[in-house]
């Protein structure tokens, strides 16, 4: 049975949370491969909105075991708060499990995210300042702090005085702040310990026994495509590998059990932090798309940059992610617009680009050639079927179908759980 991959196809912020909601109770697990909580997806359930973080979407599926797998970087003050966030609500989330090898966020990663951030000045990448970076520097420099190991406690002690060797050096000499105390780091960890130690397990062997059992296992990635720390508009991107390749080794489930990719895309594009962005719009429809389609970060609650659909990167995160499906939201946010330009290819210098340039500095420089289709007045909140869709509304999506290469089986006509055009079976 099927491991299926969901990745953000843009800069993040699709709606990969409603994706994984609409394969319902069919899914037995979801597995959160990568990040941490520096994004968000936001589910809309009747009249409930919910704003998760950390927590894969699947934990507000009854039945769908929620995991954390071991690429993820973990602020544990945020899970917990968030855990309970939810019981609050009502929310059953007894069933998370945690990877026993997924990195910890300490609160000197915290601290070393924002002054270096305020250091940089107009060279900042745009972090959100939770720590996220520094913890998966320390996870590649072998000197991270993992969930395990708040069950030594002689072993943490010792990992955290080698890890903040270093680090209060450039804490006090570069950036004149106060050393963190040792002590400290650890006994705010160990808060936790005893709480966390009931959801730990291995979650590569449990993942392998539940594909064994014939059990459907969805990998969701945080941020997207174009925020992968290889594949995306480097250097501003995430510290992780949002991709779909990031999906095995975040996840410790090898890739010839993965059957399909399944990436997410605005009906328009947006984007949040610093970095390049073709098709933003610095005007009224910009401000409009962010005011219709609420364009605001779950996470921060920045104001995100919007602009038209860009084919060119939609295509690249076809060909990267080797994508199987399309899930295609926020059609409805175009309702009303007289003309939607596409980007179909960038100028470069006067040269035409049909895909991404090679250089980041081409793509710094590239500006959007468009193709404009005619808009429609119709509401399309109620529609389940391309049938159901006015005629521009539909022939806008089959012509980007067309132009991404990659079949569009499904359509966000709103932003509750049942406004979807359904076009094919994501499990088919």
């Amino acid at each position: 049975m099927p491991a299926i991959v969901l990745v953000g196809a843009q800069w993040g912020d699709e709606g990969k949370g409603k994706a994984t909601d609409l394969l319902g109770s069919r899914v037995d697990a979801v597995v959160k491969f990568n990040g941490g909580n520096n994004a968000g997806h936001t589910i809309v359930i009747g009249d409930e909105k919910y704003a998760l973080h950390l927590l894969p979407s699947g934990i507000l599926t009854p039945g769908c075991v929620p995991i954390i797998g071991n690429g993820v970087v973990i602020d544990l003050g945020v899970l917990f708060e968030e855990i309970d966030g939810l019981r609050a609500r009502g929310v059953d989330t007894s069933s998370l499990v945690v990877s026993a090898s997924a990195h910890l966020i300490p609160s000197y990663n915290r601290t070393l995210d924002k002054v270096t951030e305020r250091f940089l000045g107009s060279r900042r990448i745009g972090t959100t300042g939770r720590g996220i970076g520094p913890a998966y520097a320390d996870k590649m420099a072998r000197v991270g702090i993992r969930v395990q190991d708040l069950f030594d406690e002689e072993g943490l002690r010792a990992k955290v005085a080698g890890a903040l060797t270093l680090k209060n050096q450039v804490l006090v000499k570069i950036y004149n702040r106060r050393a963190v105390d040792v002590d400290e780091v650890v006994d705010e960890l160990l808060a936790h310990a005893d709480r966390l130690r009931p959801m730990v397990a291995d979650t590569s062997l449990l993942l392998e026994r539940m594909l064994d059992e014939g059990r459907t296992v969805v990998l969701e990635a945080g941020q997207a495509t174009l925020l992968d720390v290889d594949h995306g508009t480097y250097p501003f991107v995430t510290s992780s590998n949002a991709t779909a390749g990031g999906a095995c080794t975040g996840s410790g489930i090898p890739p010839t059990r993965i059957s399909a990719v399944i990436a997410i895309a605005k009906a328009y594009t947006t984007r949040v932090g610093e970095g390049p962005f073709p098709t933003e719009l610095l005007d009224e429809q910009g401000e409009r798309l962010r005011s219709v389609g609420a364009e605001y970060g779950t996470t921060t609650g920045r104001p995100r940059r919007c602009g038209w659909f860009d084919a060119v990167i939609a295509r690249y995160a076809a060909r990267v992610n080797g994508v199987t499906d399309f899930v295609l939201t926020k059609l409805d946010v175009l309702t009303g617009l007289d003309e939607i330009p596409v980007c179909v290819a960038y100028d470069v210098d006067g040269v035409r680009h049909d895909e991404i340039p090679m250089t980041q500095r081409e793509f710094a420089r590239a500006t959007p050639i468009y193709e404009t289709f005619p808009g429609w007045d119709e509401d399309i909140s109620s529609a389940t079927t391309l049938n159901d869709l006015p005629k521009n509304a539909r022939q806008y999506v089959e012509t980007l179908e067309e132009m991404i290469k990659a079949p569009i089986s499904a359509v966000g006509v709103g932003p509750e759980r049942e406004a979807t055009v359904t076009v094919r079976d994501l499990l088919r």
